[in-house]
C-alpha cells in the first residue's frame, strides 16, 4: 500500500526562518534510511507562503492570487511536480490543469532544494521545480480522483515543450481512509491520531513524503518518527489511490 505523509506549516517558516540543523540532520537520517529499506518513494518541501500562488477556477473564470496568504481549504485530492522555467509558467500550467479538472482550487508552490538548506552549492542549470496542490472538493471525498486527476496531468503533459516536464503524479484515495495527528490543548504537548473523514482542513501544507507499506498502522508509526523531529505541528496520514 503507499500513504502519503503531509505536514503543516508553522510560524517559523512563515516567516522565512529555515528548519534548524537538528531538524535537518535527523530528518535526512529517518528519509535515507527509509530510502535503503525501500519504504520511502518520494517527497518534497515547501516554500513559504509569501512564495506560493493560489489558483481558483470557478464556473469557467480563473482567479489567481499570490501569496501570502492563510489556510483556507487546505484538504488536499492530488497533486502533480513538474519542472518550469519560472513560478509564472507553473502557473500557466495550472491554468491547462484547471481546464481539464472543472471548478477547482489548486497551490502552486516553489520546491524547497537542497541548496536552499545550505546542503550543497546550486547547479550552474538546474531546472525549477513546483509542486501543485489540487485542493479537495465533495467529489473527489466520493472518490472520483483518480482516473479524472490522471487524465489531466496526460492532457497537460501533452502541451509541453522542452522546458517543462511533468517529474511525478499521484491522487489520494477519500480523506475517511485517512488520519491526523493533531495537538490537544494549547501548550500542553499531547497529540493524538483522529480518523478520519475530515470536512476540512486549515493549516497550509510544508511538505509531503509518498511512502510504501504493508499497512495504515505501519504508516502512522513512521508518521509519529517524522513529526517528533519537527515538532508540535499538524500531520496527516492519507491513502493513495494505486494507478
Amino acid at each position: 500500500m503507499r500513504f502519503i505523509v503531509m505536514h503543516k506549516v508553522d510560524a517559523n517558516m512563515e516567516a522565512g526562518g529555515p528548519p534548524s540543523q537538528e531538524i535537518i540532520s535527523q530528518m535526512g537520517a529517518l528519509v535515507q534510511g527509509s530510502l535503503k529499506s525501500g519504504v520511502f518513494l518520494n517527497g518534497a518541501g515547501l516554500h513559504r507562503s509569501a512564495r506560493r500562488v493560489r489558483l481558483e477556477s470557478l464556473a469557467g473564470e480563473t482567479k489567481v492570487t499570490p501569496g501570502p496568504y492563510t489556510g483556507k481549504n487546505e484538504l488536499v485530492a492530488s497533486f502533480t511536480m513538474l519542472s518550469a522555467k519560472s513560478l509564472d509558467a507553473a502557473v500557466a500550467h495550472a491554468r491547462t490543469l484547471a481546464a481539464s479538472l472543472g471548478d477547482v482550487e489548486i497551490e502552486v508552490g516553489p520546491i524547497v532544494e537542497p541548496w536552499d538548506l545550505g546542503l550543497m552549492p546550486k547547479p550552474a542549470s538546474s531546472p525549477e521545480r513546483f509542486l501543485l496542490l489540487c485542493k479537495s472538493t465533495p467529489g473527489d471525498e466520493s472518490g472520483d480522483t483518480a482516473e479524472k486527476h490522471a487524465a489531466a496531468v496526460k492532457a497537460l503533459a501533452a502541451t509541453f515543450h522542452n522546458d517543462a516536464a511533468v517529474l511525478a503524479a499521484d491522487s489520494l484515495a477519500p480523506s475517511a481512509r485517512g488520519a491526523r495527528l493533531s495537538s490537544v490543548g494549547a501548550g500542553q504537548g499531547k497529540r493524538v491520531w483522529v480518523d478520519g473523514p475530515f470536512t476540512e482542513s486549515k493549516e497550509m501544507i510544508a511538505g509531503f513524503s509518498l511512502l510504501s507499506l504493508p499497512s495504515k498502522a505501519e504508516a502512522l508509526a513512521w508518521a509519529d518518527r517524522y513529526a517528533a523531529i519537527l515538532g508540535d505541528i499538524e500531520v496527516d496520514v492519507r491513502e493513495m489511490n494505486e494507478p
